[in-house]
């Protein structure tokens, strides 16, 4: 099991790539949670609302959901970057595995 995280600038744009997510069946659950950011972009300090989302998925799915982050993403360079799960209660493994493809 994976955590992907990526970050959006509105919770619509967050759950309108959740929904195509989980409709093939890449993710079995998806977290959001509304943040402030601050980074650099362009030579200058942007500070900004945005919305993390959490996409709980196997290591298997990773490319398939980095391309389709990619590709439906309103950023020009989102971040897309994954954490394993070093431990994962055993029945809640067995639930995401049956609901992921």
């Amino acid at each position: 099991m994976i955590i992907i995280y990526t970050t959006f600038p509105n919770k619509k744009s967050a759950k309108n790539l959740a929904e195509k997510i989980l409709k093939i069946r890449l993710a079995a659950c998806l977290n959001f949670l509304p943040i402030d950011s601050q980074y650099l972009w362009q030579g200058k300090i942007e500070k900004v609302k945005e919305w993390a989302m959490m996409i709980k998925t196997l290591k298997k799915n990773y490319q398939k959901i980095e391309k389709l982050i990619k590709k439906n993403h309103p950023y020009q360079i989102p971040a897309i970057f994954s954490w394993p799960i070093e431990k994962v209660e055993k029945k809640y493994l067995k639930w995401l595995k049956d609901e992921i493809k």
